[in-house]
């Protein structure tokens, strides 16, 4: 990939901020974001939502597990909505 667009980017930020995503693949999202204002305020406001949600809670407020019907209705609604550069991109090694 040689540019990406703002959506791509959004798509991908979580696996970007987690470094879950190929190296290569992060330094290009970092160069786009260094140039490009509204992706900056984007991550910069995702960082804290983690940060706060990170911290919210105690240890013993866990959530009950889910069924397996809803993790599968999960799961589709996920798949329907990734965009294909993210399901079609090589997976990190």
């Amino acid at each position: 990939m040689t540019k990406l667009e703002c959506q791509q980017i959004f798509a991908m930020l979580s696996e970007y901020l987690d470094r879950e995503l190929p190296a290569d693949l992060c330094e290009t999202i970092d160069t786009h974001i260094e140039s490009c204002p509204p992706c900056v305020e984007f991550v910069k406001s995702l960082e804290k939502t983690v940060a706060y949600c990170r911290g919210a809670g105690s240890p013993d407020e866990q959530p009950r597990p889910l069924s397996a019907d809803k993790l599968d209705e999960l799961r589709r609604a996920y798949e329907s909505s990734v965009p294909p550069v993210i399901k079609n991109r090589p997976a990190a090694s």
